[in-house]
């Protein structure tokens, strides 16, 4: 089960996640204590735990999505903790598609949470993203509540997590079923592990993280169907290491297996979990499975691992249906519109060659939702908009119906650094 950090002390938490889970020893953090007061950043040393490479140290900001595991009583969880910052949306992307639960953490600190939260800040684009990637459910932690503007203030809680609600409704949340907010302390571990300290906080009589992220159903995916690897990386290792996610089907060691779009068959000499060697893995496990057959060079982030009964297929055009979110000013959306398209781990350009229809939501919902009225077609769109239309790329690209496979046919669109569009195949 892959579990996904944003925001404000999110690698602290991490950190604190992997020491409090036993993942890392005394030993290790002594030596990060000791590095971060060295940089005069003493309050970083838990970041280090998950921000491994010099530059994200030194700025304190994380770049690569980190990945690490943990487990709890029933559960082995894989921590992406993608990056909050905004120029670095798209490494955020990849770790998001790989994810079941989204934990969005927010800083209680004054001022801090307004920054994140405001028109432009990096929490609202977060929230859509994650929805339309498929996180299905959040865990809302709100971070920094030991900080001395806030001291465990139930007031300062309670006026966050009033302003996180409408919000993440108006994202397309169920907030009742499928969000859970907690406050707690990542740089001293508090309602993580164990409940909070009443003598810390009076006013909390709710679970701690661990307890909710062990309690949270992450959706079924087929063990027996058709294997789907959507490969986010890949490096030699005496053979060829493919790297990702398995969204569907069961990997046995073996088993013969075609790489997509380039339909080269391939056999599985080896498969990792974490750092444990595995017969087998199944879906919702991040694995890295060792294949011969294909050389290291001839693989790209985007293709897919799949059963050669039934693979996956490649196309360079396809229909889809849009959610206009917000252009770039002044910009029209109409055909012989331009924009990276991120799906799964595929990140490409793409054109939209054709507006085919435009769909009103308000009077789809209101008649019979399979009579959806339907516009003429329209010759542009604007913010807001949902839009059938017709997508090209360059290159072929591994993609399923959304109704087939949600997870390998939802995407997003984006123009200049700035997510315009989320979207279904």
């Amino acid at each position: 089960c892959s579990t996904f950090m944003f925001h404000a002390g999110k690698s602290t938490a991490g950190g604190q996640i992997l020491f409090l889970s036993g993942q890392v020893d005394d030993r290790t953090i002594q030596k990060y204590e000791k590095e971060a007061k060295d940089k005069s950043r003493e309050s970083w040393y838990m970041a280090y735990i998950m921000d491994t490479n010099e530059e994200e140290r030194l700025k304190g900001k994380t770049v690569e999505v980190g990945r690490a595991h943990f487990e709890t009583e029933n559960t082995r969880f894989t921590i992406l903790d993608a990056p909050g910052h905004k120029s670095y949306v798209p490494n955020m992307i990849s770790g998001a598609s790989q994810a079941d639960i989204g934990v969005l953490v927010i800083s209680a600190r004054k001022g801090e949470f307004e920054t994140g939260y405001e028109r432009g800040g990096q929490t609202r684009e977060h929230v859509l993203l994650a929805k339309t990637l498929g996180v299905a459910k959040l865990v809302v932690v709100i971070n920094k509540m030991d900080e001395p503007t806030v001291q465990w203030s139930k007031e300062r809680y309670d006026e966050i997590e009033g302003k996180m609600i409408p919000f993440l409704r108006s994202s397309g949340y169920n907030v009742k079923k499928d969000v859970q907010f907690l406050p707690i302390s990542g740089l001293c571990g508090a309602n993580m592990k164990t409940r909070m300290d009443k003598s810390i906080c009076s006013w909390w009589n709710g679970p701690c993280l661990f307890e909710i992220l062990d309690k949270i159903e992450v959706p079924l995916r087929d063990p027996k169907g058709p294997v789907r690897l959507p490969i986010i990386d890949k490096y030699k290792d005496m053979g060829t290491v493919v790297m990702g996610k398995l969204e569907n089907g069961t990997i046995r060691e073996g088993d013969s297996l075609l790489v997509m779009p380039n339909k080269t068959h391939v056999k599985v000499t080896g498969i990792n979990l974490d750092e444990k060697k595995v017969r087998r893995a199944g879906p919702n496990e991040n694995v890295r499975v060792k294949v011969s057959g294909i050389e290291e060079e001839d693989i790209m982030a985007g293709f897919v691992l799949s059963s050669v009964a039934n693979p996956i297929g490649a196309f360079t055009e396809f229909n889809a249906q849009l959610q206009i979110l917000e252009l770039l000013d002044n910009a029209i959306f109409t055909a012989g519109y331009k924009a990276v398209l991120h799906i799964h781990s595929v990140v490409e350009e793409c054109e939209i060659v054709d507006l085919i229809e435009e769909i009103d939501m308000k009077k789809a919902k209101v008649t019979d939702p399979k009579k959806k009225k339907t516009k003429r077609k329209p010759l542009f769109v604007k913010n807001g908009a949902v839009v059938v239309c017709r997508v090209q790329v360059t290159n072929l690209i591994c993609i399923e119906k959304f109704s087939d496979f949600p997870q390998l046919g939802r995407f997003t669109l984006r123009t200049e650094g700035k997510t315009i569009a989320v979207g279904k195949v």
